[in-house]
């Protein structure tokens, strides 16, 4: 007989595996007329939350399984997206508002004149795969080691956490940070060649954010 656990952690894996089946078809296949369509908005928020499920489960893994409560979660998730981000506006090229072909528009419109050296490679998109794991990955090496070799827990941990988060907020607001500011990253073109507006590619990266919960539960 199944634990209650492990019935919770099947069904979830069922209910997106028939997400991850039926979305996509609703989406695409049926014409909007139909009661039954979902917009592209609509995928797309799915989308959203699938993503914020899998923050969701490394934060349970933390405090849920180690008993340590992190306020700060969103900072390493953060990170990850930022670097995702940086590969995404690199992909714009010659297509921005500017007509730059290596600076985004929003250093074009601050007037930087050239690339800073912690935009070099995410040109790639391998390479900025591999930057979304290794730079939470690494602030997160260096705080964990930092504050349990000081011996800090409980309540004071949790407070430096979410310190960690605030401090990084005000750092990537600043213009000069070149990471766009309190604007953020915007007006992203194409991933890996696919148009990011095609309900075929929100569609697909529905189904790509399914398989990564999944397997983030697993």
């Amino acid at each position: 007989m199944l634990r209650k656990h492990d019935l919770g952690g099947t069904l979830l894996l069922a209910l997106l595996g028939i997400a991850i089946l039926v979305v996509p078809v609703l989406n695409l296949a049926l014409p909007e007329s139909s009661w039954l369509h979902l917009s592209t908005y609509t995928v797309t928020l799915l989308g959203k939350y699938l993503t914020y499920g899998l923050l969701a489960i490394a934060l349970d893994l933390i405090w849920g399984y180690c008993g340590i409560m992190s306020l700060g979660h969103s900072a390493f998730f953060a990170l990850g997206g930022y670097a995702m981000g940086m590969y995404l506006m690199r992909a714009i090229g010659p297509r921005g508002v500017y007509g730059d072909p290596v600076l985004p528009d929003f250093m074009v419109f601050l007037n930087w004149k050239e690339l800073p050296w912690y935009w070099y490679g995410f040109d790639q998109f391998w390479f900025a795969l591999l930057m979304v794991m290794l730079v939470p990955g690494l602030l997160a090496l260096v705080f964990g080691w930092l504050a349990f070799r000081s011996r800090v827990t409980g309540v004071y941990l949790s407070i430096i956490t979410q310190a960690l988060t605030y401090a990084l907020m005000l750092a990537f607001f600043r213009n000069d940070m070149g990471f766009g500011g309190n604007n953020g990253l915007t007006d992203f073109k194409t991933l890996l060649g696919f148009d990011v507006h095609a309900d075929s590619t929100r569609a697909g990266l529905f189904v790509v954010s399914a398989l990564a919960l999944a397997l983030g539960y697993v």
